[in-house]
């Protein structure tokens, strides 16, 4: 039991950290509180940053405050970290077991300045200032962060200056370093042979010597250890034989720690991305995510530069140039699903198919129609075509053709001029303008009234159109991507669509199968959304259980897959954290088309004259269901063919309080 002052003393450093200061603003304060209960002369608080190096605070006895950045590997005579003319020194760890996050200490220069009470203090002290260097360990995690994505950010800046990468090298180096510290950074590349590699790229060492860029030829083991995973080396001298090729390498530069990613390019691997410094322990497992990354943005600025090449070529080399064009395609979808945009999930062969008709398609001019019913991801395709497309830099606009009146819609469509309709105060361009050199996704087109349809067709014929209210025809420089969730052909039966304009738009079909037709790609979109609704809440689902699970691929989803990420979503609020489990699901098994189903109201009685009350009938089966359920909602829904939110809706509307259905 510590003294009252103690007590108060822990309590005001207690404060201290809930207002989660910096330890640069924290420190001075906890000196100033602690000397009240402490006969210190210095106080030193010492944090770990990393793996390979330390912060060290220091308070001394006249206020005066020092923050001294000290790397682990220097030498022993530059640490001052200890007090020479100290005589008497009061020692606590902050932390314990394998989350050790510094220590803490006071010094005097009075022998026997501290007593078993202040020590007590002082390990209680620790135990609070825990919290606070984690807070400041997680502050800095978070910046560095930020850091690294502003990083990547200037990266493709600086790769977009030059299609040759070794001529930017010395930029792209000075850019990641900001985010990667490093003394060399140095790009290999495979030979065809797949036997031998040569240095691509260099910058932090000036080489004259030409022998040292010409390929040299790997052992068979030399070859495994550059084509695993990445790895970091943190001492050279101690992992790294003098007598390999890397090992003549580093210490050639002196270097003394090195980081390695794979360098990808399509579906194989270019070569290998080292990061090198003359220090060790200079980088962490941490660093490699970082490193991919910038390996993934310098592959994408390669494979552009391979592009570049093919066009210099002959003819011949054209189907070339147009694979490598696709590679690049590919490469650019998956950087932008790493960095959170909307992605292609699924393998069934069904939805493969489906993409595999639209990778063919992506790199012609034709006009493309998707059909398929609401919620099976017609938009999802149409960015995936405009993605592998030659339009891909330019934009990609859409407009739901349903959502809006007609003359709105021309108005949206065409863009119309001043004094053009009441209302038009002033010009306006249409998204056709807007979509000029890229992509116009028509959604719900089948919904276009028909004057709409026949300027459409105009647009599509001849390429021209014209704003509302004007005189002057434009040039339309776009793509047309339709979609539609109704029957086009019945439709034009009925003359509600013009034949005309189908065979205009339907040049590609593109047919999406609902959901329920592809159930192998239910659970992996469900992981795919609960991934990314998890980043948008507080606190995000640990996954799917097995009853779920069950659950999600006993539904017909007649919502398809807008209706599976909105269950997802509203799951992933009710667990609150925690898994995904049955109850959570806005969902119920449909039973399936053949099976009878049992009318619990079926009589021989024909119908009264004067008809029948269908509310009174629902109300009486909820209260037989939850009385047959003992009162469990998840049970009585099931019995109803209901989802539990269903079950509550039909339960207040009936006004069924516990009593009465008791």
């Amino acid at each position: 039991m510590f003294p009252t002052d103690s007590s108060a003393v822990l309590a005001a450093v207690g404060r201290l950290v809930a207002d989660a200061p910096t330890l640069n603003d924290l420190v001075p304060r906890l000196a100033a509180i602690i000397r009240e209960a402490i006969p210190f002369e210095r106080l030193h608080l010492l944090r770990l940053d990393r793996v390979e190096s330390v912060i060290l605070y220091v308070v001394r006895a006249d206020g005066e405050f020092e923050v001294i950045g000290h790397r682990i590997a220097d030498s022993a005579g530059t640490q001052p970290v200890i007090d020479a003319d100290a005589r008497s020194r009061l020692v606590a760890t902050v932390g314990g077991g394998a989350s050790i996050h510094g220590a803490i200490w006071f010094t005097s220069s009075q022998e026997d300045a501290f007593s078993s009470e202040h020590q007590s203090l002082m390990d209680a002290v620790a135990d609070v200032l825990s919290l606070a260097l984690q807070h400041d360990s997680l502050r800095g995690t978070e910046l560095l962060r930020r850091e690294r994505l502003d990083t990547l950010d200037r990266l493709l800046h600086t790769m977009a200056e030059a299609l040759d990468i070794r001529l930017i090298f010395t930029q792209v180096s000075d850019v990641v370093r900001e985010g990667l510290p490093h003394d060399i950074l140095l790009l290999t590349s495979w030979a065809e042979d797949s036997r031998s590699f040569r240095v691509y790229a260099m910058t932090g060492e000036q080489v004259d010597d030409p022998t040292f860029w010409t390929p040299t030829i790997l052992s068979e083991e030399e070859r495994a250890l550059l084509h695993r995973d990445p790895y970091v080396v943190r001492d050279v001298e101690s992992e790294i034989p003098p007598g390999n090729v890397r090992g003549r390498l580093f210490r050639r530069f002196g270097v003394r720690s090195a980081l390695r990613v794979p360098m990808p390019l399509g579906t194989g691997v270019f070569g290998s991305l080292f990061f090198l410094a003359r220090e060790s322990d200079r980088f962490a497992e941490a660093d490699l995510d970082f490193a991919r990354r910038v390996a993934d943005l310098l592959a994408l600025a390669l494979s552009h530069q391979r592009l570049a090449e093919a066009a210099r070529r002959d003819a011949a080399a054209r189907e070339t140039a147009a694979q490598l064009e696709a590679q690049v395609a590919t490469l650019t979808r998956e950087l932008e699903a790493r960095t959170g945009h909307r992605r292609v999930v699924g393998h069934s062969p069904q939805w493969r198919d489906v993409l595999a008709h639209a990778a063919r398609v992506a790199q012609t001019e034709t006009t493309v129609l998707l059909t398929g019913e609401s919620g099976t991801g017609k938009e999802v395709v149409a960015r995936f075509i405009h993605q592998g497309s030659r339009r891909k830099h330019g934009p990609f606009v859409a407009i739901n053709c349903a959502a809006l009146p007609d003359q709105l819609l021309e108005s949206e469509l065409f863009g119309h001029e001043r004094g053009a309709f009441t209302g038009a105060i002033a010009a306006k361009p249409g998204r056709i303008e807007q979509a000029n050199g890229g992509v116009l996704f028509l959604d719900e087109v089948g919904e276009m009234a028909p004057t709409v349809q026949a300027k459409v067709l105009r647009v599509l014929e001849e390429r021209e159109f014209q704003r509302l209210g004007g005189t002057r025809g434009s040039r339309a420089d776009i793509r047309v991507v339709a979609a539609t969730n109704r029957d086009l052909h019945a439709a034009m039966r009925r003359g509600e669509f013009r034949e005309d304009l189908y065979y205009r738009l339907g040049v590609f079909e593109i047919a999406l199968p609902p959901l329920r037709h592809r159930p192998e790609d239910i659970l992996e979109l469900a992981e795919a959304f609960l991934e990314e609704i998890g980043s948008t809440v507080g606190r995000p689902a640990t996954g799917i259980d097995d009853n779920a699970k069950a659950q999600l691929m006993a539904y017909a989803w007649p919502g398809n897959v807008r209706e599976l990420r909105n269950a997802i979503e509203r799951a992933v609020i009710l667990a609150d954290g925690g898994h995904i489990r049955s109850e959570h699901l806005p969902v119920a098994p449909r039973p399936p088309a053949s099976a009878p189903v049992t009318d619990p109201t079926a009589t021989s009685a024909p119908i009264p004259a004067d008809g029948v009350n269908l509310d009174a009938i629902e109300r009486a089966l909820v209260v037989k269901a939850l009385a047959q359920a003992r009162h469990n909602k998840t049970r009585a829904a099931k019995l109803l063919g209901l989802t539990r939110a269903q079950l509550y809706s039909r339960i207040e509307k009936y006004g069924l309080a516990e009593t009465e259905i008791s």
